[in-house]
């Protein structure tokens, strides 16, 4: 089946719930569909929206090896509680490695981003997507979240596969609704004034008058790479 055809689906995605988008997702692709997360500030609300539909998903996680330590024991707690089947990508070169050679690319402004981004999330994205046989992607990104979010379609075509948005209409009120109906937690350091939780080196606390995309990346940009499509014939973005 070919990406153009699953990404102009008959049913009107934008009439139904979320969890009917994601039941749609699950008919539509079914083995070939996976479910990312970075176990961030309200990355409960996908993996246990997904899950109570689809229990054994494959969870895709990539660990750049410069998450917060506080991200890694609420990933440990929210795998062993909702009982994912979690599959961790790593780059292929170390964090040290990759300091050595080139230094802290992630300080190097736009550039230095694009090539970090590209090794330590793009590649193991990349090598996720071929290895669980991949070809639609449930992920959590919601319109409210950033400007380069609010004209997202809830189904699109990115490179090799199909991307599915199932809470892409949700604000933060539905966000936190959902959380306490169902006894989830937030991320910990959301306690601290993370608003976004991603690579430390790269994430600010979030102050009175910013914008919420200005908590990452130091305000240079808001997408990590893997939500920006290069036209690529693969996954590669």
């Amino acid at each position: 089946m070919s990406v153009a055809l699953h990404a102009s689906p008959a049913v009107d995605l934008e009439s139904i719930s979320a969890q009917d988008r994601v039941q749609w997702a699950v008919e539509t692709f079914g083995r070939g569909l996976v479910l990312t997360t970075s176990f961030g500030i309200q990355s409960a609300v996908m993996l246990h929206l997904v899950t109570r539909i689809a229990p054994a998903i494959p969870v895709i996680f990539v660990d750049t090896g410069y998450l917060f330590p506080e991200t890694y024991r609420f990933a440990r707690d929210l795998t062993d509680r909702l009982k994912l089947n979690l599959n961790t990508y790593v780059p292929t070169t170390t964090a040290a490695q990759q300091e050595a050679l080139h230094g802290k690319r992630w300080e190097a402004g736009l550039e230095g981003l694009k090539h970090y981004n590209a090794v330590n999330k793009i590649e193991p994205m990349d090598r996720a997507v071929r290895e669980l046989g991949a070809t639609a992607w449930l992920a959590g990104l919601r319109r409210s979240q950033a400007s380069t979010r609010t004209v997202l379609p809830f189904v699109q075509p990115q490179n090799s596969l199909v991307k599915i948005l199932p809470i892409l209409d949700w604000d933060n009120r539905q966000v936190h609704r959902y959380l306490t109906d169902h006894a989830l937690p937030y991320h910990p350091l959301r306690e601290q004034g993370y608003i976004s939780v991603g690579d430390w080196h790269s994430t600010s606390k979030f102050e009175p008058g910013m914008q919420e995309e200005a908590t990452r990346f130091g305000g240079l940009k808001r997408e990590c790479g893997l939500h920006e499509p290069s036209g690529r014939g693969d996954f590669s973005i």
